[in-house]
Order: C-alpha cells, then structure tokens, then sequence
C-alpha cells in the first residue's frame, strides 16, 4: 500500500510538472508574441552604413533589442548596447539551442592594422587571463557573476583585404556548469569598427561556425565611412590596433553578456521551486514509512513480550 503511495504520488508530480512546463511555455510564447522582426536592408542610425539581412535570418531593432538584452536576460544597462540583434528565422529570442548576433558601433576611430601579422595569440590570451582576474573584483562589487576565460574557442584572424577580425573566446559564468560562447567579429571603417558579437553557449558553437560565413559580409559602410575613405590629416587614429581589439576590456566592451537564462528567470525558478518541493515531500513520505516501520517493531516486541509472560 505504501509502495503504491510512493507511485501514485510521482506519477501526480509528473502530472503537476508537465503542467508547469506548458505554462511556461505559454509565458515564452506570448513574450515572442511582443517582438517585431524585419527582413532585407536595415539602415543602421547616423548615416554609417547597412546591414543585409541573409536569407534564413531576421532583425530585431535595438530598443527590442534592449528589452531582451536588459530585461530578458539580466545584463546590465549601458549606453548604445544594441544597434539590433540578427537571429536564424527559424528560432526566437527566448528559444533554447540558439544563437543570437548583437550589433553595434563603436566609434574609436581608424584602427591601424600594421600589427595584424605579428600578434602571438596565445601570448594574448595569458594578458586576458590576467587582466580578467582583476576585473571580476569590480564585477562582483557591482553584484554579478565572475568570469573567467576558459580559452580561444575559435583563434583570432584578420582578412587584410576585407578589413574583417573575428575570433571565439570560451567563457565560464560563475559556477555555470555550460559555458558561454563569446563570437566576435569586427569590421574596420573609417571611424571606427561595426562589432557584431554572437551570444550563445559553448554547445551551440557548431551553429555560429556553419552561420559565420553568411554574416562577415552582411554590413556595408556608406560613401565617407569606409576603410579606405580614411584622410590623416583630419581623421582620428585610434589607440586600438588589431591586437588591442582582441584584447579588449571585458568590464567596458558590451561583447561579454552575462546570459541568466535564455528562457527566463521565472522558469528556473519556477523547476527549483517544484524540485525543493518534491524533496521536502519526499523527505517528510519517508520519515512517515520510517517512523510507521519503527512503530510497527515496537508492537511486534511488546507483543513477544505479552506471549512470553503467557507462557510462563
């Protein structure tokens, strides 16, 4: 009978989980439900350039952008955080095994590429390491999870004739135990670098490498902006060179995202609610077969000991 009270009340939490699940699966889709995407040519603000959006993939505009990268996902608040994300058509913001590319420009001035043939990457990623540590005490001041570089997932190259960086840091969150893919790719302008970033797990590398190649092209700067339009005798040289874009500062350059959840806080709160509560239960069932087994010896004893006293 307690054999089947131990059953009956799994398959009920079974039911009770399945439920919660649609639920929360309801709560995603009607937050999709909120988002507007564009297709074709997305003019980027203050006249920089374009983005082609490739077949097979959709836009969101940076306030949306914002909402999911603040709101949704727990990163911090910061000035030009998005100029849009660009996603597979096929997927949502808040879907699992996913990827998403933020977009942004970061107006630095003419990066100098002199130095792209003589960088030693692997020295580069012992400074990043190093540097890392001492950036997690401010991280952890201002409340969030440290970071710390596992290592290149993909290693740093430069197209000299498209003036296009990308490289893939693997990044580890805390006590996460999946880590964080952290794609970079830089196109180099006039006055400055259009940066798309892709924000994804280590598991969804795979996704980004076969992805990659229909997006290094997509952007377009206008007529005055382009590499090649750069005039030194009025134009700003940037203090970055390929090596220092890299490197970058992981506190001041928006590319490191401290992904809380894709599918939001409320559900895994909501599994680690139901999970404290199924231990509990289970805890309190089997205190009570315990406590029901001990009561059952006890009256099994005293009953020995009444049958002994007959008989003498």
């Amino acid at each position: 009978m307690k054999k089947l009270s131990i059953a009956l009340f799994l398959c009920l939490l079974s039911i009770i989980s399945f439920a919660q699940d649609k639920n929360e699966q309801i709560k995603i889709d009607s937050i999709e439900k909120t988002f507007h995407y564009e297709h074709g040519k997305i003019s980027l603000k203050n006249g920089i350039g374009t983005i082609n959006i490739p077949k097979g993939f959709k836009y969101l505009d940076a306030t949306q952008a914002e909402r999911v990268l603040v709101d949704l996902w727990g990163n911090p608040k910061s000035e030009n955080i998005s100029l849009g994300l660009i996603l597979p058509e096929n997927i949502g913001v808040l879907s699992q095994n996913s990827y998403v590319f933020n977009i942004q420009y970061d107006e630095i001035g003419y990066v100098d590429d002199k130095d792209a043939e003589d960088i030693n990457y692997d020295d580069l990623l012992k400074q990043i390491k190093k540097e890392t540590i001492e950036e997690n005490k401010l991280r952890q001041k201002e409340g969030f999870e440290t970071i710390n570089i596992v290592g290149w997932a993909s290693k740093p190259f430069y197209d000299k004739d498209r003036k296009i960086l990308h490289w893939a840091k693997e990044i580890k969150f805390g006590n996460s135990p999946i880590n964080t893919l952290n794609y970079n790719i830089r196109i180099l302008g006039r006055k400055g670098v259009l940066v798309l970033n892709a924000i994804a797990t280590e598991n969804e590398l795979p996704l980004v490498q076969r992805d990659i190649s229909k997006v290094l092209d997509i952007v377009k700067f206008n007529d005055g902006f382009k590499y090649g339009d750069f005039d030194a005798s009025i134009d700003e040289v940037a203090a970055w060179t390929i090596g220092g874009l890299v490197a970058g500062k992981i506190l001041t350059k928006v590319g490191i995202f401290a992904i809380i959840a894709k599918f939001g806080k409320l559900i895994f709160i909501g599994i680690l609610g139901l999970f404290g509560a199924f231990k509990n239960k289970l805890k309190n069932l089997f205190s009570k077969r315990k406590e029901d087994e001990e009561l059952e010896l006890v009256k099994i004893e005293n009953e020995s000991r009444e049958e002994s006293k007959e008989i003498h």
